[in-house]
C-alpha cells in the first residue's frame, strides 16, 4: 500500500465579508490535509498566521492550533517531512513559517504573486529561511502524491492527487469550493467560480473538468469539511 491515511484538520473558521459568495452569518472553515505515505507526512496547506491587524480586522478568524488538529491523528509537528499549498493567500499559506527545514512546493506562477499588492500577507509566506521549491507543472512529490495545477481561483493554484488502494483521491484545494459545487447543486454562495474574470472563470471550469477525468473514489475540500465519495 503506497499511501496510508488522508486526514483533514480543521485549522480555523473566519468571517467573510459581505462582498463575499458564501452564506451570511455562517463561518468560512480553512481546512489543510495531513497525508500519511510511505516515506513521511505530507501537508497540503497550514491555513492563517497571526499578529496581522488587518487580518483579524476583517475576518475575525478563530483559530485551531495545527498541533492539536495533527495530534488528533497521532501525528507531531516533527512528523511533516514535505509542504505544499494549493496557493499562497492568507488562509493557505499563512503557516509556512512554522515549518523551516521542510521543502515547500509551490507553482511558480503563484509565487510570483506574494508580493502583489493585496495578494497574501508576504510575511507570512516569503520568511526568511523558508526552502521553497518552485514547480512548473505537474510533479510527483512523494511516492503516490502528485501535484496538478488547476488554475483559476488564483493563477498557480495546484491540487493534490493522491493514489491509493482504492483508486484515486483529489484534495481539490479551492479548485473547486464545496462538495455541493462538486456535485453540481451549489447556488451562487456555495460556488467558487471566479465572477468578474472571463480568463480566470474559463481556466476554472478547465481546471473542474480536468480533476473529474481523474474519475476520483473521494474529493477533499479546504473550505468544506465535508468528503465526496463516489459509493455514497
Amino acid at each position: 500500500m503506497t499511501v496510508e491515511n488522508i486526514f483533514p484538520l480543521h485549522l480555523a473558521d473566519v468571517r467573510l465579508p459581505e462582498t463575499e459568495p458564501w452564506p451570511a452569518g455562517v463561518p468560512f472553515p480553512v481546512v489543510a490535509h495531513a497525508v500519511a505515505h510511505r516515506d513521511g507526512v505530507f501537508l497540503f496547506d497550514t491555513g492563517l498566521g497571526s499578529g496581522n491587524a488587518e487580518v483579524e480586522e476583517i475576518y475575525a478568524p478563530e483559530r485551531y492550533p495545527i498541533e492539536e488538529a495533527l495530534a488528533a491523528h497521532g501525528i507531531a509537528m516533527a512528523d511533516i517531512t514535505a509542504v505544499a499549498n494549493c496557493h499562497l493567500h492568507l488562509d493557505h499559506g499563512g503557516g509556512n513559517g512554522r515549518f523551516p527545514g521542510r521543502t515547500i512546493f509551490a507553482q511558480r506562477g503563484e509565487w510570483g504573486m506574494v508580493h502583489e499588492p493585496d495578494y497574501t500577507v508576504a510575511e507570512w509566506v516569503d520568511v526568511p529561511g523558508l526552502t521553497y521549491e518552485l514547480l512548473d507543472g505537474e510533479t510527483e512529490v512523494a511516492p503516490g502524491l502528485r501535484l496538478l495545477p488547476t488554475p483559476g481561483h488564483s493563477p498557480g493554484h495546484q491540487s493534490l492527487v493522491v493514489e491509493t488502494p482504492d483508486g484515486t483521491v483529489v484534495v481539490a484545494g479551492q479548485a473547486v469550493l464545496t462538495v455541493a459545487e462538486w456535485e453540481g447543486t451549489a447556488g451562487e454562495d456555495l460556488s467558487g467560480v471566479p465572477r468578474e474574470d472571463d480568463a480566470a472563470r474559463e481556466a476554472y471550469a478547465a481546471s473542474v473538468e480536468r480533476l473529474r477525468t481523474l474519475a476520483p473514489m473521494r474529493v477533499h475540500f479546504v473550505h468544506d469539511p465535508a468528503v465526496w465519495d463516489r459509493t455514497m
